[in-house]
Parts: C-alpha cells; structure tokens; sequence
C-alpha cells in the first residue's frame, strides 16, 4: 500500500475540475459510462458554476487515459479547461453520479 493515500501501489486518485460547456451535453453520463466501461471507481458531479467535478480511481496508467479522454467527452462537449488534483481516493465501488453541489 502507498502510505500517502491508502491505495495499492500503481493506482491513484486524482479529482478534476473540468470547465467549458460540459453542463447540458450529457457529460455525467459519458463520464460514468466510460469510467465504468475502464473498471475506475469514483464519482462525476455538476457543479453550481457551471463545471463538472469528478473523482477517478485506479491503476494509475488507467487514471490517465480517463483523464485524457474527458478532453473529448461527448459529442456536443466543448473543454477548455481541466485542473486536477491528487486526492484521497476513498469511495465506494463503482463509478456512480452524484447530486449537484
């Protein structure tokens, strides 16, 4: 186990913020179809400034292609921004939505 995070060696926990038109396009939706369709656990939320916020969890090389596929998104998503940050990385298995916050 890596001690910082309590995650098994080669996996992470990184939480996004990705920003541009990514409300209203169905990106929650990609997003848990596509995390779970990788075997990542974690989250994806709206957020009340208009951002999508998500939390994505596993083999750290995994991690990374998620990360890189939210640049694309669905078809009608338009990114322009993804700020990312390590994080803890405890969640529930599964890739689920959550509420707006």
């Amino acid at each position: 186990m890596n001690d910082e995070s309590q995650l098994p060696d080669g996996h992470k926990a990184v939480r996004a913020r990705i920003h541009g038109r990514v409300q209203g396009v169905w990106y929650r939706a990609w997003t848990v179809e596509t995390a779970s369709r990788l075997g990542l656990d974690g989250w994806v939320r709206n957020r009340l400034d208009n951002t999508v916020e998500a939390l994505f969890v596993g083999p750290a090389d995994v991690v990374d292609v998620m990360v890189g596929q939210c640049w694309s998104g669905p078809e009608r998503a338009e990114v322009t921004v993804i700020q990312l940050e390590p994080a803890i990385g405890i969640t529930a298995t599964g890739f689920v939505q959550k509420p707006t916050v």
